[in-house]
């Protein structure tokens, strides 16, 4: 599950892709996909009347621009994991409380200058608009939208995916996992309205450069920064807001650790990553707190998106889109303080007998069964236990241990849910 720390001297391999090289692949199987435009089940047709229903009455950003309508996650997710159309009604009546009508954009986007408004989530509609039009051109085939707008291109839209705390990725996923060309369409009209700088340490290869270390393993890396000082008081408080700052004042630190990471092993190290994104949901738990850290479970369903989309997205962009949701996991984990990775509070749990079964229960039985992260993330954790085995009860122990023990959400920092 997670092999012992150690140091490599070969140079990072992703330099070869990214210099025209023959790409590396990342081959996992694909997961089910849940076709519901053709599902005749009742379940399935309730699902697919939410997913239009929402995507005509609810705006994809709100709250001044700041939050992301996670409806569509929550309600496939608990869709999968069996909840019945009773429950998926009681999902969206409980979501859709605090989310806001479209609103006007400021003006259209057209095939000519769809690029000029990029980061503006005063566009939100229009994008939207413009793709729905690319839809009717592209015959309503909504993969040959993603791939003329996602991956062409000299900056690719799929080079920056994790701006916005990743909601483009998981959004994203979830459009293929579910075959809907109306979350296709949201989430390039999340990818368009989020962009920003992160975009350029994918597009521009001068970023990946030799470190002053390098390994293999993930979890070496995050326990480094931990314990690397020169981190010490550059982040005044946790919260999304000071994410911006971190690569403004201290990028090349940060692209030291991001670029230690050396890739010769993509399907085990793809593992290592879930491992990774696992532990840092489920093992950082403050002592004495029921609150979990709302920013790590970003990193967590974002690198399920990424397990999603690895079978399904061309090969050149396999390594690139992991090393993505790696910057976005380093640049999250100092934000967030560096807490410490404690893997014995997760190995050593005692589960007591209980299972998936028990797990997916408390997903959509629970009093939580209506917080998209909660169960987006028990989710994640059990297609990664489906996707690599878990014979170390790994996986089975984090899902447990964060369903019996969660109270809530934590980590905002001095300004609360505002400082997202």
């Amino acid at each position: 599950m997670f092999s012992s720390f150690s140091s490599f001297s070969f140079p990072f391999s992703a330099s070869r892709l990214l210099e025209g090289g023959p790409a590396l692949a990342v081959n996992i199987e694909p997961i089910e996909v849940h076709d519901v435009e053709v599902l005749s089940e009742k379940r399935a047709r309730t699902l697919k009347h939410l997913l239009k229903l929402n995507h005509v009455n609810h705006s994809i950003v709100y709250h001044h621009l700041q939050f992301h309508n996670h409806l569509p996650h929550i309600l496939a997710s608990a869709y999968i994991l069996g909840a019945d159309g009773e429950h998926l009604h009681k999902i969206y009546e409980e979501e859709s409380k605090e989310l806001e009508k479209w609103q006007d954009s400021p003006g259209e986007v057209s095939q000519y200058d769809w690029r000029d408004y990029l980061g503006d989530r005063r566009y939100q509609r229009a994008y939207v608009d413009f793709f729905e039009d690319e839809l009717v051109l592209h015959g309503y085939d909504w993969r040959k939208v993603l791939d003329e707008y996602l991956f062409r291109g000299k900056e690719p839209l799929i080079n920056c995916v994790i701006a916005g705390l990743g909601h483009p990725l998981i959004h994203l996923g979830y459009a293929y996992e579910m075959s809907s060309r109306e979350l296709a369409i949201e989430a390039l009209g999340l990818a368009t309205t989020s962009y920003n700088f992160l975009h350029r340490y994918l597009d521009d290869s001068s970023y990946t450069k030799p470190s002053t270390y390098h390994t293999q393993s993930p979890m070496e890396i995050l326990e480094r920064i931990a314990t690397d000082r020169r981190f010490d008081g550059i982040i005044d408080h946790e919260g999304s807001t000071e994410l911006e700052k971190l690569f403004t004042d201290h990028s090349e630190l940060l692209l030291e650790h991001w670029n230690a990471w050396q890739i010769s092993d993509p399907k085990k190290q793809f593992e290592d990553s879930q491992d990774a994104a696992t532990a840092l949901l489920t093992a950082t738990q403050k002592a004495g707190s029921s609150s979990y850290d709302f920013f790590f479970v970003h990193l967590l369903t974002t690198c399920h998106a990424v397990r999603i989309l690895l079978p399904l997205v061309p090969t050149k962009f396999h390594i690139s889109l992991v090393r993505q949701w790696w910057l976005l996991t380093l640049a999250v984990y100092v934000v967030q303080l560096r807490p410490l990775v404690d893997l014995k509070s997760v190995l050593d749990y005692d589960v007591a007998g209980r299972d998936w079964k028990w797990v997916n229960q408390q997903a959509i039985g629970s009093r939580w069964a209506t917080d998209a992260h909660f169960v987006k993330a028990l989710r994640a954790m059990e297609v990664a236990a489906s996707t690599w085995g878990d014979e170390s009860m790994f996986y089975i122990k984090a899902a447990v241990k964060f369903a019996e023990g969660f109270q809530g959400w934590g980590g905002f920092g001095p300004f609360g849910e505002e400082g997202m």
